[in-house]
């Protein structure tokens, strides 16, 4: 007997294999968020809690929204780990998270992460106050006799990201002659030497000539000493170079005698 044919009219449409557009993602919990639901489980390999997160697996893996999506195999393969574990212990263990050494290195990890952004979160936030505080100091021309704090290297970068990162050569100024007097937390040699690793070289540059020529004129005065901000900014290694030649230079008294008090830049604590 001929087969039937189907009106064109009510033939059916060819299966589409392609994915539907805004097609939702189901949410598959990763590893991290099992343990809870998994708290007090008897079950064997391939126990039922696997089946129906193997049949989700192979039915993303047809999807291309659902295929690159690493949830499902990642809790998939976690409650396989749980039932080999089960399967290998006594008969009737219940699984208990706290005593998955897994899991609880995955939360010790991800606390020690947690703990690291709220440092994070608390030192921009310190930096910002900061610098906030001596832009309000430049604003007054009050910087050059502030004390300085530890961490300004940074304030310093966030006071140039600030200014389109151009560089600011009033703080960059204050910064040497804190460095060069060892001011503030600059009497520690050990911030000293971090700040090595910190300040820019034309900083460095003009903080070490500075602290040469103090040596070699101690009555000089900050204002006297202006050109070392010149030369250390467009030649950072020849002014470098001319403050190591200085150390070879013994001490002088001063010809001049000291400036009076009243002309003299005093640092006063912030």
């Amino acid at each position: 007997m001929a087969a039937r044919r189907r009106h064109p009219s009510t033939a059916r449409p060819a299966r589409c294999l392609a994915p539907r557009a805004g097609r939702p993602r189901p949410h598959r919990p990763s590893r991290r968020t099992a343990p809870g639901e998994r708290h007090g489980r008897r079950c064997h390999r391939g126990g039922p809690r696997c089946r129906p997160v193997r049949f989700d697996a192979r039915q993303a893996s047809r999807h291309e929204d659902l295929a690159d999506d690493a949830r499902g195999p990642t809790e998939l393969a976690e409650w396989e780990r749980i039932d080999q574990l089960l399967a290998a212990a006594p008969a009737g263990t219940v699984y208990d998270p706290d005593s998955d050494d897994v899991v609880q290195a995955e939360l010790a990890a991800d606390a020690a992460a947690a703990a690291a952004r709220e440092a994070e979160l608390r030192e921009a936030m310190r930096i910002t106050a900061r610098a906030d505080g001596l832009q309000a100091l430049r604003e007054l021309g009050t910087l050059e006799r502030t004390e300085p704090r530890d961490g300004d290297e940074a304030v310093r970068d966030e006071l140039t990201r600030r200014a389109g990162g151009y560089v600011q050569a009033d703080v960059d100024a204050w910064l040497a002659h804190v460095l060069a007097a060892h001011l503030g937390h600059y009497r520690d040699p050990a911030a000293r030497e971090e700040a090595t690793g910190l300040l820019t070289p034309p900083v460095l540059a003009h903080a070490a000539l500075l602290a040469e020529l103090a040596r070699l004129a101690p009555g000089a005065d900050v204002d006297e000493l202006a050109f070392t901000a010149r030369i250390a900014s467009t030649e950072p290694e020849a002014a470098g170079a001319l403050a190591a030649f200085l150390t070879r230079v013994e001490g002088t008294q001063a010809v001049d005698p000291p400036a009076p008090a009243s002309s003299r830049r005093e640092i006063m604590p912030t």
